[in-house]
């Protein structure tokens, strides 16, 4: 596979529940990027509609896809309990908003093998998966249909495993990086605390470091992700080997993103000053800017999907309400450079001197 596979060195990450728009990624595309769709957390149907829209406006675009957990499909008995508690916990989040918790519901894949199927039948460029590996079957499958593959991975066990399946390029995913974690292997032994008790694992000090670890044990394309969020991280992490960077934070400002204009307006609010990887709003640790429902579920069970459909409308009513303090405000480390205004001011400043 040629390491010009992108051709360019921005991608715009996959950045699912609404943010990666297909607007989004024409811009992208338009400024000299390349987007990633996200299928999760969509039906088939409206993932097929957002690749239909992307197809006719001649954008170049790849597509996203969550893999399932089976071990928490469903939980065990002992994270079933556990979620019962935190149901009980997110009543008094409930009542401030008036509104009503679902019941758990624990099974939910994302609509797994309706996706695959559909990429199959109708192949895009570029598919990347994330929270898991999709196995070599799927793998040959895709690249059969005429799809490069690229998994997404948080250590270099992680590249190994996925080298393995024989995918076409790796996404190299540091701790820094905003919205969810995509490490599917347990965390190495050494970690440090996050305030809150959270456990972060660190596989490498910087991205450039992750990413030259990855390189000695693998040698596929490596895209580095996590804390890049201009011309100088772009290129630190290429000098370190990478084919691309694959930004998420750096875009979520702009005119174009999808995310919420709260969201947009909490990364330009000095009020909040950190960043923290929380379970709070999905079960699956995820960096977020740190407010009151983070600081006040530092415990929340290891258990996605379940926990995001549990707070899904406690998220909807904190939004509806202008509330940043109980919305899952994703962020990487490098938030408070993002920028307002067009895609391709980010790309272009990105790109400058190339």
């Amino acid at each position: 596979m040629p390491h010009d596979l992108f051709g360019t060195p921005v991608i715009a990450a996959p950045m699912a529940g609404g943010t990666s728009t297909p607007a989004f990624v024409e811009a992208v595309h338009r400024a000299g990027g390349l987007g990633f769709l996200a299928a999760g957390y969509k039906t088939v149907a409206a993932m097929q509609a957002d690749i239909r829209t992307v197809r006719e406006s001649g954008a170049r675009f790849g597509m996203n896809v969550f893999v399932p957990d089976p071990a928490q499909l469903p939980p065990s008995a002992a994270v079933l309990a556990e979620l019962e508690d935190y149901r009980l916990q997110l009543r008094t989040d409930a009542r401030r908003y008036g509104a009503e918790l679902p019941q758990l519901r624990l099974a939910d894949d994302d609509e797994w093998q309706g996706k695959i199927d559909a990429l199959l039948s109708d192949p895009v460029e570029l598919v990347s998966f994330a929270f898991g590996l999709p196995g070599p079957d799927v793998v040959r499958a895709l690249q059969r249909a005429g799809s490069a593959v690229l998994a997404t991975v948080t250590t270099a066990a992680e590249a190994v495993q996925a080298a393995g399946q024989g995918v076409d390029a790796l996404v190299v995913q540091h701790t820094s990086a905003g919205g969810h974690s995509a490490a599917f292997l347990p965390a190495p032994e050494a970690h440090v605390a996050e305030p809150g008790g959270s456990q972060l694992a660190l596989p490498g000090g910087t991205t450039a470091e992750l990413l030259a670890e990855v390189r000695s044990a693998v040698g596929l394309p490596l895209v580095a992700a996590g804390g890049i969020m201009d011309a100088a991280g772009l290129d630190a992490v290429l000098r370190a080997g990478a084919v691309a960077a694959q930004l998420g934070t750096a875009f979520l400002r702009t005119d174009q993103s999808g995310a919420k204009q709260l969201h947009k307006d909490a990364l330009a609010d000095p009020h909040f000053t950190r960043t923290r990887l929380t379970r709070a709003f999905t079960g699956r640790q995820a960096r977020a800017l740190e407010n009151e429902f983070v600081r006040d579920h530092p415990g929340a069970p290891e258990a996605y999907p379940a926990v995001h459909h549990l707070t899904a409308p406690l998220r909807a009513a904190a939004a509806a309400a202008g509330d940043a303090e109980r919305l899952n405000l994703w962020a990487g480390t490098g938030w408070q450079k993002a920028q307002a205004g067009p895609v391709a001011g980010v790309v272009h400043g990105l790109l400058a001197g190339r």
